[in-house]
């Protein structure tokens, strides 16, 4: 199904809760209010006319000049061919759900695709973004203790941590920031 295609139906499903439509370019998305995003996700998956079968991705952003953080979500529709597991069909599409950067929280998808768990996990330790409901929202690259989210654009980089010194580039034993 065509981005516009997709776009027509999720604002005819969902309304005012699709804030934003870019279906031109090579991404296109939809923006999707953050309270209503496990719904829009379990449409996306069991409406048969998308069949949004597989979680691409999750990608954080930190949208740092509008005070917000965001993730996209990169859907895809895959239908094989059973027998010789041959990819038959597929189409794409993105859903953004942003956030305020001072409360960056929004639901869950994971019990919509599990590939969900540790993309969540990994949007939570390096953005700070937490999702509720979530089975197992821990860090996932950082270490338990570590301090702030290093993928935000404001991030103050540790000059050590426990005790090991920190570098910012080759070699250099003297980080300025």
């Amino acid at each position: 199904m065509a981005p516009e295609e997709i776009g027509k139906l999720l604002v005819s499903e969902f309304g005012d809760d699709v804030v934003k439509m870019v279906v031109e370019g090579c991404h296109p998305y939809a923006e999707i209010a953050p309270q209503r995003w496990p719904d829009v996700a379990t449409f996306l998956r069991d409406d048969s006319r998308l069949r949004m079968n597989l979680l691409r991705s999750i990608s954080g952003l930190d949208l740092l000049a509008d005070d917000k953080l965001a993730c996209v979500y990169d859907l895809m529709t895959v239908c094989l061919d059973t027998p010789t597991v041959l990819i038959r069909e597929t189409s794409e599409f993105a859903v953004r759900v942003t956030v305020d950067r001072n409360d960056p929280v929004m639901p869950t998808v994971s019990h919509v695709w599990p590939a969900a768990d540790w993309h969540e996990r990994e949007a939570y330790d390096m953005f700070g973004i937490v999702f509720t409901d979530h089975p197992d929202l821990r860090r996932i690259l950082c270490p338990d203790d570590w301090e702030g989210y290093p993928l935000r654009k404001d991030y103050d980089f540790p000059l050590e941590y426990h005790g090991i010194p920190a570098t910012t580039e080759f070699e250099l034993t003297n980080p300025r920031h």
